[in-house]
C-alpha cells in the first residue's frame, strides 16, 4: 500500500521498455514546456516558476508515486487558487500554503484517505472544473487580444466590464498570432502526432514576431530574463498569523491535488489496464508539494492530458515521468534564454485551448439532465467558483451535496403504522408481509423502512403522533432498517420512555446486527430488556396476545428469517 510503483515495475524491467519510456518521456517533456510556462503566468507568478515545478515535482511524483504512468506538474486546476493567494499574501504566502498543503496530503495518504477521495460528488467536480476553465479563459483575454489596458481586475464580472471598456484598444498583431496559434494547436495533431501542436505554435509565433519585428508583448518585455538553472532551496519566513490565514487555501490546494491526481490515476488505469496505489500517490503528491516550493515552485498534481500523452507514446513505468522532468531541466539549461522571446499572445492561445478541453462541457450538459438535486449542486459550485471563490465553492458544494443526499435518504426512508388496516403497497408475494397476519385490537405495529438516521427520524415522530387511541402493546418492526445513528436511537428511546409512562408494553421485532449493536452500546438494550426483542414479527405478535389475554396463533405464512431474506436479495 505504501510502496512506490517504481520499485514494483523495476523488477522485470527490460531494455525495450526503457527505450519506450525514454521516448515517451522526451515527448511529454516537450509537451509540458509551454504548459508549465503558461500556467505559471496565468497563476500570477513569473514563468520560470512553472518550469521549476514541472522539473522538481514531476520527478518526485513519478519517483515516489503509486501510479505507473502519472505525470505531475502545474495544472490549470490551481490557477485560480494560486492567483488568489499571490494577490492576498504574495509569493512567500504561496510557498507556505503549498508546503502546508503538502503536509495535509501526506497525512491523508498515511491515514489511508486515498479511497475516500472518490466519494467527492461528480457534480461538485464538474462544477468547479468548468468554473476554473471559464476563469482561465477570461484571464487570457487581455493577452489574446493584446488589449492596451492596466492590470486585469481579479473579480470575474469586473474583469469582463473592463475588457468591454477597453475593447477598442485591440492589438491586431496579437490577435492574429493568437488565432493562428489556436488553429495550429487544434489541427497540427491531425498531421503529425509525435510533435505537440502547442510547441509548434510557440516556435512559429516566436520566429514570426522577431523576424518581422511585430509590436507585441513577449515574456521578456513583461518578466525579463528566464533563469537557465534551478535556484538553491530556500526556507520561507513563517509567522503564526500567516499560518492561521493560510489554513483554508492550503486545505483547498490539498483537496484539489488529491482529487486531480487520483482522477488522473483512475483514467490512466483504464487506459493501461492497471491499478494505482491511491494512498502512496497522495503521499508522493504531498512530498512533491513540500519540496517544490523550496525551489520557488507552485502547487503541483497529476496532469491528465500529459499522463494520457505519456501512455499513448509507450510510457508504462515511472521512468518515463522521471525522464520528462530531466528533459525539461535540460531544455531550461540549454535553451532557456530563447524562451523569453515567446509572445504572450501565443501562450494565451495555449491556455484558451486548455480551458476549452478542461471545461468538460459534455459532462456539464449531461449533469444538467440529472436529478434536480445534482443540478443544484452543479450550478451552485460553478457559480461560486466563477463569481466568488474556489475555496468557498468546494466547501459549499460538498456541504450542499451532503444535505441533499441526506434529504434523498430521508425520502426513501419511511415509517408506516399498521393496525387492522393494511398498506396496499406491501408486496403480495412477501411471506413476511404483515397483511398475512392478524394484529389484535389493542396492538399497534410500526414498520420502519430504510436507514433510521437523523434525516428520517422526524418521520417516525410524526407517525407516532398520528394515532390518538392508546394501545396496550406497541411493536416496532425493523426488518428493513440496515443501520441506525444516534438521532434514531434518541427517538427510539423517547418512544420507549413514553410507552413506559403510559403503561404501554414496548417490543422490537426483526432487528438487524448494526441496530442491535447500537442498542447494546448505548445501554438501551439493558433498559428495554432482551425479552422485549424478537427475531420475527410472529413471535412478537404472539407475545402481545399473551399480554392482552388472547390465545397464541400459529404463523399464517411461512416465516423467512431476516438473514436468509438478505441472502436471497
Amino acid at each position: 500500500m505504501f510502496k512506490p510503483k517504481l520499485l514494483t515495475t523495476l523488477k522485470n524491467y527490460s531494455i525495450q521498455q526503457f527505450t519506450s519510456d525514454v521516448t515517451a518521456g522526451v515527448i511529454v517533456g516537450i509537451v509540458a514546456l509551454p504548459l508549465a510556462i503558461a500556467f505559471a503566468i496565468a497563476s500570477g507568478v513569473s514563468p520560470e516558476k512553472g518550469l521549476f515545478t514541472a522539473i522538481v515535482a514531476g520527478f518526485l511524483i513519478s519517483f515516489l508515486g503509486g501510479s505507473r504512468v502519472q505525470i505531475g506538474g502545474p495544472t490549470g486546476a490551481f490557477v485560480v487558487i494560486v492567483y488568489g493567494i499571490v494577490q492576498s499574501y504574495g509569493v512567500n504566502g504561496l510557498i507556505i500554503a503549498s508546503i502546508m498543503a503538502g503536509m495535509i496530503l501526506v497525512i491523508m495518504g498515511i491515514a489511508k484517505f486515498g479511497s475516500a477521495i472518490k466519494f467527492i460528488p461528480h457534480p461538485v467536480v464538474v462544477g468547479f472544473t468548468s468554473g476554473i476553465a471559464l476563469i482561465i479563459f477570461s484571464s487570457q483575454m487581455k493577452d489574446f487580444f493584446g488589449l492596451q489596458m492596466g492590470p486585469v481586475p481579479a473579480d470575474f464580472i469586473e474583469k469582463w466590464i473592463t475588457f468591454v471598456q477597453n475593447f477598442s484598444n485591440i492589438n491586431y498583431y496579437s490577435l492574429a498570432i493568437a488565432l493562428g496559434s489556436v488553429l495550429i494547436i487544434m489541427y497540427w495533431q491531425k498531421f503529425v502526432h509525435k510533435i505537440p501542436g502547442s510547441l509548434v505554435a510557440l516556435v512559429l509565433s516566436t520566429v514570426a514576431v522577431h523576424l518581422f519585428q511585430l509590436p507585441v508583448e513577449t515574456i521578456e518585455s513583461r518578466f525579463g530574463e528566464i533563469p537557465s538553472m534551478l535556484p538553491a532551496p530556500e526556507i520561507p519566513s513563517v509567522s503564526f498569523s500567516t499560518l492561521k490565514n493560510l489554513i483554508q487555501p492550503a486545505t483547498t490546494i490539498a483537496l484539489l491535488a488529491g482529487i486531480e491526481s487520483l482522477l488522473s490515476a483512475v483514467v490512466a488505469d483504464g487506459m493501461i489496464g492497471g491499478k494505482h496505489r491511491s494512498n502512496m500517490e497522495l503521499i508522493a503528491q504531498g512530498i512533491a508539494n513540500i519540496v517544490t516550493p523550496l525551489f520557488g515552485g507552485i502547487p503541483a498534481t497529476g496532469a491528465i492530458a500529459r499522463t494520457a500523452t505519456n501512455i499513448k507514446n509507450g510510457g508504462r513505468t515511472p521512468v518515463a515521468g522521471m525522464v520528462h522532468a530531466v528533459v525539461l531541466l535540460l531544455i531550461m539549461l540549454f535553451f532557456g534564454q530563447w524562451a523569453k522571446l515567446i509572445p504572450l499572445a501565443s501562450l494565451a492561445a495555449v491556455l484558451v485551448v486548455v480551458s476549452y478541453n478542461m471545461s468538460e462541457w459534455r459532462s456539464f450538459k449531461s449533469v444538467l439532465k440529472s436529478p434536480r438535486s445534482d443540478v443544484i449542486v452543479l450550478l451552485t459550485t460553478f457559480g461560486l467558483t466563477v463569481i466568488f471563490d474556489l475555496t468557498v465553492a468546494i466547501e459549499v458544494g460538498l456541504v450542499l451535496s451532503a444535505f441533499l443526499f441526506m434529504r434523498r435518504m430521508a425520502m426513501v426512508s419511511n415509517v408506516g403504522v399498521v393496525t387492522r388496516e393494511f398498506n396496499d403497497e406491501e408486496e403480495k408475494d412477501d411471506p413476511n408481509a404483515l397483511e398475512k397476519r392478524i394484529v389484535p385490537e389493542c396492538v399497534e405495529v410500526y414498520e420502519i423502512n430504510g436507514p433510521f438516521f437523523f434525516g428520517a427520524a422526524y418521520k417516525f415522530e410524526e407517525a407516532m403522533a398520528i394515532l390518538e387511541n392508546k394501545p396496550k402493546v406497541r411493536i416496532i418492526r425493523m426488518r428493513n432498517v440496515p443501520a441506525i445513528d444516534s438521532t434514531g436511537m434518541n427517538v427510539l428511546k423517547k418512544v420507549y420512555d413514553t410507552c413506559k409512562k403510559q403503561g404501554i408494553v414496548f417490543l422490537i421485532a426483526d432487528i438487524h446486527a448494526q441496530p442491535l449493536f447500537a442498542l447494546e452500546q448505548s445501554g438501551m438494550l439493558r433498559e428495554v430488556g432482551e425479552k422485549s426483542l424478537f427475531g420475527n414479527i410472529d413471535d412478537a405478535l404472539n407475545h402481545a396476545r399473551e399480554i392482552i389475554g388472547l390465545p397464541k396463533e400459529g404463523r399464517t405464512a411461512p416465516f423467512v428469517p431476516t438473514v436468509e431474506r438478505e441472502k436471497n436479495k
